[in-house]
């Protein structure tokens, strides 16, 4: 017996079960992702006028990659329909990318995976979360193809004209040092920005000037008097490396500054030349006055925040919300608890946390909330976790799973249709036994997996020519023991899920 046939039967079109990740999942995104909310979505979600941060631990299949989706929609809503309190949203979910270049600047003694996370700070963060939010930002601001980062952070295409001289230097250099875009080189890239922001260099030209005409002088001297010999003598040369002092002098310091910026932003991929030549298009008396990242210290990325956040304001977006999933998915990590925490630890300070106009949604593994109350006095004073919105358990109820299911059914119901779990089963299966059935599955992962495996099943023992169109008690129960056993040796470890 096919399933397909059993589905239709019923009126349903397509299996809603069939997928187990929200991330590709076609019912939850076309069906569910505006209707199907966790009983603490409102306590999660909050107010995007107002960003605040949240911390969910839940486990595998709880919904936190399904949170986050709906978050980014619901933020992308919001953001049409208040123009003027806007969003910008940077979806922190892709650690490995920024892992890898962080593990890259490191001895080959200390590339293990426990050493590597050991040295990660909260700078690093910094680093990341600024390198995506800059790069989408340029992305939009240039009118890329395919920008990155969400689809809530449109950018009006004549926006950019309400930005200052000192706001259009602001982006520049936070362009220059977190700009992670590979599709096009770097040096164009920033130039086209340049270009688009209308920001003026030729006034950083003038040692150049003054290092040609002091050459061109002193050999227009020496053609015009026929002194020729003269060149054979040290002089001519000292006075045009005289004219040359202030220009070395500037690219000297410059150069510096660009290397102790591509040592301390450890995450990125700028190239130290690459940078000093953007940053060459600067005077110098700009540059010593900017809190670049140049040091092991987050006081200067506070600092680049809040003028990231400033160009933002300008652009038509009162707030940042920030939204951090899947860290337990690196390849480093490896589901590894301890090192899970070595990982998402740092970013665990009130300061960070609190930071006024952003919100940080930390969508985390169960694992590691179970270590939380292990930890000292010094980790609970800093990242006060008493004021940062914290849900210990993304539990889901029997009640809540039934509607979950309920929902996806009408989904991907045939027109006029109305399928139901009960109708489904046999009446010999009370609803009290269904209940303690989706009690014991737990999370809607486990549902998918189970009803997909219950279908299956069913089909399996049936023929076409003597189709069942009830899935019997016996049938429900054997599969519900095996399912339990399964995921029973999944969470001890015992088996891959």
């Amino acid at each position: 017996m096919k399933t397909h046939s059993f589905l239709a039967h019923h009126g349903i079109e397509i299996n809603p079960f069939a997928e187990e990740d929200a991330q590709t999942d076609p019912v939850f995104k076309k069906h569910c992702i505006d209707s199907t909310f966790h009983p603490t979505w409102d306590k999660i979600y909050g107010d995007p006028t107002e960003p605040a941060t949240a911390m969910v631990f839940g486990e595998k299949g709880a919904g936190k990659t399904a949170m986050r989706l709906q978050i980014v929609r619901h933020l992308d809503e919001h953001n049409r329909a208040h123009p003027e309190e806007r969003v910008y949203v940077i979806e922190y979910d892709d650690f490995n990318p920024f892992l890898d270049r962080f593990r890259d600047r490191l001895s080959h003694r200390q590339q293990r995976p426990d050493r590597v996370l050991g040295q990660w700070k909260l700078w690093d963060h910094m680093d990341a979360i600024l390198s995506l939010g800059v790069t989408g930002l340029v992305d939009r601001i240039l009118g890329c193809k395919f920008p990155s980062g969400s689809a809530a952070c449109t950018v009006d295409a004549g926006a950019v004209d309400a930005l200052d001289r000192n706001q259009s230097r602001d982006l520049l250099l936070l362009a220059a040092c977190y700009d992670q875009s590979v599709a096009e080189p770097f040096k164009g890239r920033w130039h086209r920005l340049r270009r688009t922001l209308g920001f003026s260099i030729w006034k950083t030209y003038w040692d150049v000037a003054v290092g040609v005409g002091v050459v061109l002088l002193i050999f227009t001297l020496i053609a015009s008097l026929g002194h020729w010999p003269w060149l054979a003598t040290p002089w001519p040369y000292l006075f045009a490396a005289a004219g040359w002092a202030p220009w070395s002098w500037r690219a000297g310091k410059t150069w510096l500054l660009a290397r102790r910026i591509t040592r301390q932003v450890r995450v990125g991929i700028r190239e130290t030349g690459s940078l000093w030549r953007a940053l060459m298009h600067f005077p110098l008396s700009e540059l010593s006055g900017q809190p670049l990242p140049a040091h092991s210290r987050t006081d200067d990325r506070y600092e680049m925040l809040q003028k990231y956040q400033g160009v933002l304001r300008t652009l038509g977006f009162t707030g940042i919300i920030v939204v951090v999933d899947r860290v337990d998915e690196p390849h480093l990590i490896t589901g590894s608890t301890e090192l899970m925490k070595a990982l998402v630890w740092s970013m665990l300070d009130n300061k960070f946390l609190k930071h006024p106009g952003m919100g940080i949604k930390l969508l985390l593994p169960i694992e590691l909330e179970r270590d939380l109350d292990r930890e000292d006095r010094d980790f609970h004073q800093r990242a006060r976790l008493d004021k940062q919105n914290m849900i210990r358990s993304l539990e889901w109820s029997p009640e809540a799973l039934l509607d979950m299911t309920a929902v996806r059914l009408r989904a991907c119901a045939s027109k006029g249709a109305s399928p139901t779990l009960r109708g489904m089963l046999d009446e010999a299966i009370s609803d009290r036994r269904i209940m303690d059935a989706l009690a014991s599955v737990r999370v809607p992962r486990h549902l998918f997996k189970f009803m997909y495996n219950l279908l299956v099943a069913h089909c399996n023992a049936h023929t076409d020519e003597q189709p069942s169109w009830k899935i019997s008690s016996e049938m429900f129960e054997s599969v519900l023991a095996v399912f339990i056993r399964d995921q029973d040796a999944v969470d001890r470890g015992l088996r891959a899920g």
